[in-house]
Order: structure tokens, then sequence, then C-alpha cells
């Protein structure tokens, strides 16, 4: 696996904009690592406002050799965060090369269809094969079975005139310059997945492993790997670990997305991650999404120079 990490190309620059995440603060500073977006421009604030929803959407730009790459990392959760975001922050559909999903939930797949249909020309979509399994159901504690929406159905893509990539293997992007994972390697003894799960198979149900979850990863020239989750169902240790076995690059510059520590199911492996963290040693921590309040506060306790509160409307650049 080391022999395809060598076909990433370095970059020098990544920039990272949140579209939807959980949270949003529009009174937050600017800091070396983040730009907020500003609260209105020249002397009038605006009556139009950025939205924040349970659910992920981030704009993804790398530069390198010369050249500007641009893709869009999963789409939120309703059909108007994404819409009425990049609207407010004035940013366009045309640059955008290709969308990654990080997994079929539907609060990453949301306003996939919305875009879609707005984009001037035709791009490539890059998916999990099992992320088209239907139907999937979490079971609550009560013994309640609900099921997932059905939020992903190829010919409704194909009709959208996509090029649609679906792989279980890494998939090269961006001129070259972003690697999707593909299926993550779980390999840590504390990273179980999401407890209740499940998915109807030969009419049986089995517990979902979520093996369509994948991320992104970028080498920053002289700086480490940049890890980009969606929701971590594998676990965001394990994420990290499967980027450096892919890459053969062992420095780790910076993790962000969703970490899925919220929760009494997930809670007691905050600790864990965080000493797992350490070791690896990011220089930068922007827990987001599933996180959760209780593990986003211990990591700004226990990273307080690496650590980076996410907001709808940040721009994180990495250089």
């Amino acid at each position: 696996m080391a022999d395809f990490g060598e076909l990433l190309r370095p970059v020098v620059r990544v920039e990272i904009t949140t579209l939807i995440d959980n949270y949003i603060d529009l009174l937050l500073s600017d800091t070396e690592v983040v730009k907020r977006p500003l609260l209105g421009s020249e002397q009038d604030i605006p009556t139009d406002t950025l939205v924040a929803e349970h659910g992920l959407s981030l704009l993804v730009t790398v530069y390198g050799d010369g050249n500007t790459h641009r893709c869009l990392f999963d789409t939120g959760y309703s059909k108007i965060g994404i819409i009425n975001n990049m609207a407010v922050l004035d940013l366009d559909l045309e640059s955008i090369e290709a969308i990654v999903i990080s997994h079929a939930h539907m609060d990453h797949t949301g306003a996939l269809y919305q875009v879609l249909q707005r984009l001037p020309k035709p791009l490539s979509l890059v998916v999990h094969p099992e992320a088209f399994r239907f139907p999937r159901f979490i079971k609550r504690p009560d013994g309640r079975l609900l099921r997932f929406p059905k939020t992903l159905i190829k010919e409704d893509l194909l009709s959208n005139k996509v090029n649609l990539i679906e792989s279980k293997e890494p998939v090269l992007i961006s001129g070259g310059q972003i690697m999707v994972t593909g299926e993550i390697e779980r390999t840590t003894d504390f990273e179980k997945g999401l407890a209740g799960a499940l998915i109807e198979k030969d009419g049986k149900m089995v517990p979902d492993l979520i093996s369509d979850d994948q991320a992104l990863i970028i080498h920053l020239e002289q700086k480490g790997l940049v890890v980009i989750s969606g929701c971590s169902h594998s676990g965001i240790i394990n994420t990290v670990t499967y980027a450096r076995k892919l890459t053969g690059v062992r420095r780790v510059h910076a993790v962000l997305g969703g970490f899925h520590l919220s929760g009494p199911a997930f809670e007691p492996i905050i600790e864990r991650t965080i000493s797992e963290l350490k070791t690896i040693g990011p220089e930068v921590i922007v827990p987001m999404h599933c996180t959760g309040w209780k593990a986003v506060q211990r990591f700004a306790q226990e990273f307080p120079d690496r650590f980076v509160l996410n907001s709808v409307g940040s721009t994180i650049t990495l250089s």
C-alpha cells in the first residue's frame, strides 16, 4: 500500500471551509489557523445568516504544483443548509471537481441531489459500494428499531450525469493531491463501531459495520498528513492509522472531522482516544459534528495549543 501512497502528490496549502456542522458562533475570533466568517460587510449586518444542523459538509481546497483543486466532502443533513450557507459565504459550485461521500447516513448526504442539480457540469462522485445497501436501522436502548432514510439511489445519481466511482479501495482525486481511503482497516481494540446499527441482508438482521465509512488524506509538504473524517464509524484512531499505512507517511499534521464520541455508548472511549492522539502527535486537532460536547471539552483541555473550535463558515488553513 505504501507504493500506492507514493502516487499521492504533496501540496503546499490546504483550506477546509465548513459548510455544515452542528455548531455555529458568529462572534468567534480569527487565529493563525482559522479564519471566521465576517458578521457583515462594509457598514451593514445582513438579515441572511449561516445555519447549523446535525450534519457535516466541508469544502476542501488544495494548492500544489501551481494548480488548485477543490472537492466537496459530504453534503449535510437538510436539503437547504449547504445551499443557504454557500450563498451567504458567496461560494459557488463551479470550481468543485469532485464530491466524496463519507458514508450513506442522511446527515452526510442530505443535500446531495440539490447540489448535483445546480452543478454547471458533470463531475466525479466517489462512494463506497456498500453505501447503496438498504434497509439500515438503529436499535434504540428501549428496543425500538428506527430505519435510516434511503438517501443514495444509484439510478438517480446516474441520471444526474455524474461520473460515479464506486470503490472499496483508495481513490485519488484532485489531480492526485487528495486520496479517498476507501474501506478503512479496523485494528484498535476499543473502537467498536456504532452500537445498535443493523442492516438487513438476505432477509436477516445483522450488525451493520458501516463498512462504507471512508475519509480523505492529504500530504502537506514538509508537515505530514492531513486526515479528514466524516463520522469515524471505523474509529478516528483506526482512520489515522490506516492513512499512515496507505501513504507510508508517519508524521500527522492535522486531524479533522467527526470523531463520533457523543453519547453514553462512546463517552467511555474518550480518554483512550485522547491518549492515542497524544502518541500520534498532530499539530492541529479539529473535532466536528458527532464528536460530542463532552469530548470536545476534553480535547480543548488536553490540547490547548492544538485544538480548534469549529463553527459553520470557518476556514481552516494549513500550510
